[in-house]
């Protein structure tokens, strides 16, 4: 049996375009016609009790299952796209804070969110990481890309590293034009992009699994 609606409820006012509107506001007027639903705007989880102020990881991670053209945002094809591990939210993204002593400093841990923008790649929206590893050493951390009501439901958990250089990603590719080969510098969609811009980066690692083509990607860069 599917949850009740939320009372009033209404999207963020994101126009993150996930939903396959280009606006919250068209998005709006697809309810009213019965185009779309709540549950397409990746924003809504019917699942959750309106009091609930903490929501399960699983719950406020990214939702729903993403569709992909042959080509990003600007048109330009790219050779894989980068998915999660079974059991993951998103592809593991590799960062380090523009002021790497902070990890050790603040104490960053597994569980924390930590808020940045991913300066180093040229990328103009902030991102919201849920830690899965940070190493005092280097300073890198470890995440996977979550929604923003991770932040706003666990403002205790939060840190807020202003601006970040984006080292890599790790996850399973899916071909599109080219299979990720070792040693080659290409061009590649992470899962969820919310931009839907393709990244370049040199992939360092390609290892045939039964989950799929286990691939890293490191030096990443928008072009």
């Amino acid at each position: 049996m599917k949850a009740p609606k939320k009372k009033d409820w209404k999207p963020p006012g994101k126009d993150c375009g996930a939903c396959g509107a280009k606006t919250c506001e068209e998005f709006t007027g697809f309810l009213k016609e019965g185009i779309k639903e709540e549950e397409d705007c990746p924003f809504y989880n019917d699942l959750e009790d309106e009091d609930s102020k903490i929501l399960p990881e699983e719950k406020i991670c990214l939702k729903g299952e993403a569709v992909y053209g042959d080509t990003d945002i600007l048109n330009k094809p790219f050779d894989f796209i980068l998915l999660p591990f079974k059991g993951e939210p998103s592809a593991r993204k590799i960062v380090l804070p523009f002021r790497p002593d902070l990890t050790e400093k603040w104490e960053i841990k597994k569980g924390d969110i930590v808020l940045g923008r991913p300066m180093g790649a040229g990328c103009p929206v902030q991102h919201i990481l849920s830690v899965i590893d940070a190493d005092y050493v280097t300073g890198v951390l470890t995440c996977h890309v979550v929604s923003p009501l991770v932040a706003r439901n666990n403002p205790e958990k939060v840190k807020d590293i202003k601006a970040y250089h984006m080292l890599g990603f790790e996850g399973i590719a899916k071909t599109a034009a080219k299979k990720p080969k070792f040693g080659h510098r290409q061009r590649f969609l992470p899962g969820y992009c919310m931009m839907n811009l393709g990244h370049t980066g040199l992939v360092n690692m390609v290892i045939e699994r039964d989950s799929g083509t286990h691939v890293r990607v490191e030096d990443v860069i928008i072009l």
